[in-house]
């Protein structure tokens, strides 16, 4: 199957399917913000700017890598770009092997006429590199659409869900710290939805990855999508097998955080909304990243995508409210986001009836 139909296919069931992991969540519910009655504060004077990789941002999100190679994605990614563009936020496109391979592909990348100053970030498989890949490959995709940052995306059970996928995954590390030395913008790996651990953030911090994205397991299971495309039953029961496989997002994110703590990290992977928003900076995110939901609104229109995106900022500026936070940093004190554990326990020890 080429990776057109690939694309195409993709689209089609993340937008027709449950696709989710029926048993995982993403973790953030088990956190609770401390109700404040008395915020002490004006909501209008509520400060959601921050700065990621360098770049100023309205607010802390990404609108996530989904798509790209097709008639149909170039549709949706100008209607992504024209509401980042809206709303000052960041966004990354969809894999661009496609494009590497086909330049007449390449249109339904290219968003910077409509977007001219969001952070945009280019996407390529991490594997590729074992692929015969290399640093001019990946600085070919940068210069496609004028790319502030360079995804390496790592999906490695998705790989093995598809028949012709990459299972060569061996010395990939010297050829990702090639492209993060030869490369003149930042580099960032990605899970696709199965987390990052704390062991692989350190291998990959070592060889010169400047930013990563957990996306953690909780929601869209890309073992999921590959189940509906394949008529194999080989590929059916191990899609069955593996559909609860990761590392839940708030998990992964805290991990990679207390192993990392000087590194840009961004928490995506099941985030449907703006509480989940303001839960993943508390827990240390410095941006979040959101799909589904994105894709499910582009479909329709612009518009709709920047309805959601102002839906999203209003949750999370509800939810510093509520919990006193009148920036981020605030929002990220100790003490603001408790789990019930936590809560309970801090309950027993205080003696209050």
């Amino acid at each position: 199957m080429s990776h057109r139909s690939r694309k195409a296919d993709h689209i089609r069931i993340n937008l027709e399917e449950d696709v989710s992991s029926p048993g995982l969540r993403t973790g953030f519910e088990r956190y609770q913000f401390v109700h404040q009655a008395l915020p002490e504060t004006d909501m209008s004077t509520i400060h959601v700017e921050t700065t990621f990789l360098g770049k100023a941002l309205s607010a802390p999100l990404l609108i996530s890598s989904m798509t790209g190679g097709v008639a149909e994605a170039a549709l949706l990614n100008r209607n992504l770009a024209l509401a980042a563009q809206q709303f000052g936020i960041a966004m990354g496109v969809g894999s661009q092997r496609v494009a590497i391979e086909s330049e007449e592909a390449a249109y339904s990348f290219r968003v910077r006429d409509v977007a001219p100053s969001i952070f945009l970030a280019a996407n390529l498989g991490a594997v590729q590199l074992n692929e015969g890949y290399d640093v001019d490959h990946c600085r070919r995709a940068v210069e496609m659409i004028g790319a502030d940052a360079l995804i390496l995306h790592l999906n490695p059970l998705q790989e093995v869900m598809q028949v012709n996928g990459n299972r060569q995954w061996a010395r990939l590390l010297p050829k990702i710290e090639a492209v993060c030395r030869a490369l003149p913008v930042p580099v960032i790996a990605k899970e696709v939805g199965w987390g990052i651990s704390p062991q692989t953030a350190r291998l990959l911090a070592n060889v010169g990855i400047q930013a990563i994205d957990v996306a953690g397991a909780g929601g869209t299971s890309w073992s999921e999508v590959e189940r509906h495309r394949t008529d194999d039953p080989q590929l059916h029961r191990l899609a069955d097998t593996f559909r609860d496989w990761g590392i839940p997002t708030a998990l992964s994110l805290q991990w990679v955080h207390r192993a990392l703590p000087e590194m840009p990290v961004v928490a995506s992977g099941g985030i449907r909304n703006g509480l989940q928003v303001a839960k993943a900076i508390a827990l240390g995110a410095d941006l979040v990243g959101i799909a589904s939901p994105f894709l499910s609104a582009a479909a329709k229109s612009a518009e709709a995508v920047s309805e959601e995106i102002q839906m999203l900022l209003m949750e999370l500026r509800i939810a510093m409210f509520l919990s006193g936070a009148t920036d981020l940093a605030v929002l990220r004190a100790p003490g603001r986001l408790l789990s019930w554990n936590e809560a309970w326990q801090g309950f027993e020890r205080s003696g209050i009836e």
